[in-house]
C-alpha cells in the first residue's frame, strides 16, 4: 500500500451494507474505483467469519496496492497479514486492546484526539461529522471538529460520518484532505463509479 499520508479515500466492506453481494466483488469495485484503504467491518460476526473475509479480500487489495484494515480484531489483522487494524476509544482505552501492527483510532472530540496521540496510532478518524446510520446513536461532531483537526493534528487523519457527494465539498473546505465513506458508496447502484466520483473530488482538493 502507499504511505498513509498519500492515502485520500478510505472505504469499507461493511457486512451490514453488503445486501447479499459478494464481498470479493465489492472489494474489486472499491479498488478499481480509486480507494486507497479498505476496512473490513463485520459487527456481530464471530472471529472465524472475520478471518474468512480477510483471507478472501486480502489478495484483491494486495493486487491493487490498496491497504487492508481490520476493524476491532488486531489478532486477526496480524494473522491475516493485513496492513492495519482499527480500534475505537473504548477498545483501546477502556478494554485495553492492543495491536502489534500499525493501528488507527476513532476520535470524537479534540480531547480524544489529543489523548489518542499518546497511543501513537498510525492515523485517527475524526467524526462522525454528520449523522449516520452506520453509528446511529453517535452525536455528530460537526465541521467544527474537522476545522480543529485541520489546524492542530500532525498525524494523518480521516474525516468520517455521513459524508456524501452532496456535502463532501463542505468537508474539504473545512480542511479535510482524507475521508472515510461507508454507506454513500456501499448503498450506491454502481459502487465503482461512485467510488471514482469521491476519488476525483479528493484529487481536485488542495493538498
Amino acid at each position: 500500500m502507499k504511505p498513509l499520508r498519500e492515502c485520500r479515500l478510505y472505504t469499507f466492506i461493511d457486512t451490514a451494507y453488503l445486501h447479499g453481494r459478494d464481498p470479493d466483488a465489492i472489494a474489486r469495485d472499491l479498488c478499481d474505483g480509486g480507494s486507497d484503504l479498505i476496512q473490513i467491518r463485520a459487527k456481530g460476526a464471530d472471529k472465524n467469519g472475520v478471518q474468512v473475509l480477510a483471507d478472501a479480500i486480502l489478495p484483491v487489495t494486495r493486487a491493487a496496492n490498496v491497504g487492508l484494515v481490520i476493524n476491532d480484531h488486531p489478532d486477526i489483522a496480524e494473522r491475516a497479514g493485513a496492513d492495519l487494524c482499527h480500534l475505537g476509544q473504548k477498545d483501546y482505552f477502556d478494554a485495553g486492546i492492543r495491536s502489534r501492527i500499525p493501528f488507527g483510532l476513532s476520535t470524537h472530540s479534540p480531547g480524544q484526539a489529543e489523548r489518542a496521540g499518546e497511543a501513537k496510532p498510525a492515523y485517527i478518524a475524526v467524526g462522525p461529522v454528520y449523522a449516520t446510520g452506520t453509528k446511529p446513536g453517535a452525536k455528530p461532531v460537526t465541521l467544527d471538529y474537522v476545522r480543529w483537526a485541520a489546524a492542530n493534528l500532525m498525524i494523518p487523519w480521516f474525516a468520517i460520518g455521513g459524508i456524501t457527494l452532496q456535502n463532501i465539498d463542505d468537508v474539504l473546505r473545512a480542511g479535510a484532505r482524507r475521508i472515510c465513506v461507508v454507506s454513500a458508496i456501499l448503498n450506491a447502484s454502481n459502487v465503482r463509479q461512485t467510488c471514482q466520483a469521491f476519488a476525483e473530488r479528493l484529487r481536485c482538493a488542495p493538498t
